[in-house]
């Protein structure tokens, strides 16, 4: 049984730091892309930052984070994480963990529709 987990979330002042993790089982971690996106109240989902398969070699993020937003994975340890810091407001949203197979191109990346399992998200709360 596939189950991304995500955990990490809670409510941080405007600049602070915090750092998310998804925990992977049920299927092979290291063999698939992963991903996070943020889902705002009354907004679409949207892409956050990707990271791929094995190595992790390649990565991507939304431009509104990059420079403040890291992603890792430890393969050892089935588990994605999410590094963010000097939250903005506007960082407030659900985030949620999602892994994907066989991704090229930058677009793969970001496209939601292109991820296979999603996990249930973890609330990022950020006052001003």
């Amino acid at each position: 049984q596939v189950q991304l987990s995500e955990s990490g979330g809670g409510l941080v002042q405007a600049g602070g730091s915090l750092r998310l993790s998804c925990a992977a089982s049920g299927f092979i971690f290291s063999n698939y892309d992963m991903g996070w996106f943020r889902q705002a109240p009354g907004k679409e989902r949207e892409f956050v930052a990707a990271i791929s398969w094995l190595g992790g070699s390649t990565t991507h993020f939304a431009d509104s984070v990059k420079g403040r937003f890291t992603i890792s994975r430890d393969n050892a340890k089935n588990t994605l994480s999410l590094q963010m810091n000097s939250l903005k407001p506007e960082d407030t949203a659900v985030y949620s963990c999602a892994a994907g197979e066989d991704f090229g191109s930058t677009d793969d990346y970001t496209d939601e529709n292109r991820y296979h399992y999603w996990g249930q998200g973890t609330q990022v709360t950020v006052s001003s």
